[in-house]
């Protein structure tokens, strides 16, 4: 959700801005919810369907796994790796509460990790973002998957970023202090578009790209609590950092203010683009 796209040097993964905590869960279900339906055209539209083992990096609270398991249904198989192991625990309840039996979770980093078999196809949603080398995490997936299955990755549009029309002048404030808060913490705004280049460096060929942004109006569009989410996630890298106070930034009622001005001018709130890139393994 930034506008810069300048690229600071890095020698390690910036980290996992938004936390560990139970309310990053809960944002990461609201989350699967919002983006769970681009996510599925896009594994789709990869070739992912019934039968196939699947390798779901960055697997975080499940619900990518959980999407993949319906995809692939009860023959196939779905994988999930993160390195959290107190998420992947809650991921874990997740999928024996629904009553899925093919699908595992393994704590680990996908750029060490090994199997006994390959996969027909390795996917992560929301992950590059938060990681020093995207082609690095590219090539261990490939490394993983057998030839001709796709390698499948979506990612935030920060560059295309929240947008309200009519303007809503909260919303612009929010922005400014997000996007003061990446730059600092090196996190580029670039970054998925920057993904066919990721591609080709990691050895695979020229990927297909889709985007894709849920939009929507009205006093219920989740889209108003799924951005204050965010900002709730952020609060204290924003008030440690500088860039806002707490009483300015007033995140319990956050979400009302930004309904308010966008409901008042009967406009709509787009949440961030996601770009979805996906290429398949070469023989």
């Amino acid at each position: 959700m930034g506008t810069t796209d300048t690229e600071p040097s890095r020698t390690e993964d910036p980290g996992y801005i938004v936390g560990r905590t139970e309310h990053e869960t809960q944002r990461l279900h609201r989350q699967g919810q919002l983006y769970g339906p681009l996510t599925r055209r896009l594994f789709m539209e990869a070739g992912i369907g019934p039968g196939m083992r699947v390798l779901d990096v960055g697997s975080g609270a499940g619900d990518v796994a959980l999407l993949l398991a319906d995809l692939v249904g009860p023959t196939g198989t779905v994988v999930g790796i993160d390195t959290n192991a107190a998420i992947l625990e809650g991921a874990r309840q997740r999928v024996r509460a629904v009553g899925w039996t093919n699908v595992t979770f393994v704590e680990g980093d996908i750029r060490s990790a090994s199997f006994a078999e390959p996969f027909d196809a390795a996917v992560s949603r929301f992950v590059l973002v938060f990681v020093r080398d995207p082609a690095d995490v590219l090539r261990a997936c490939a490394r993983l998957v057998r030839p001709g299955g796709p390698v499948v990755s979506q990612e935030h549009d920060l560059l295309g970023s929240y947008r309200a029309f009519p303007p809503s002048p909260l919303l612009e404030q929010l922005l400014m202090w997000v996007n003061t808060l990446l730059t600092r913490q090196g996190i580029h705004a670039a970054t998925a578009y920057r993904l066919h280049e990721h591609y080709l460096t990691a050895g695979l060929p020229a990927p297909q790209i889709r985007e894709e942004a849920p939009i929507g109006g009205g006093a219920e569009w989740v889209g108003y609590a799924t951005l204050v989410d965010h900002i709730r996630s952020v609060e204290p890298f924003l008030i440690e950092a500088g860039v806002t106070t707490r009483d300015e930034l007033d995140v319990d009622t956050l979400a009302d203010r930004l309904r308010a001005e966008v409901v008042g001018q009967r406009g709509v709130f787009r949440c961030l683009p996601a770009i979805g890139i996906w290429a398949r393994v070469p023989a």
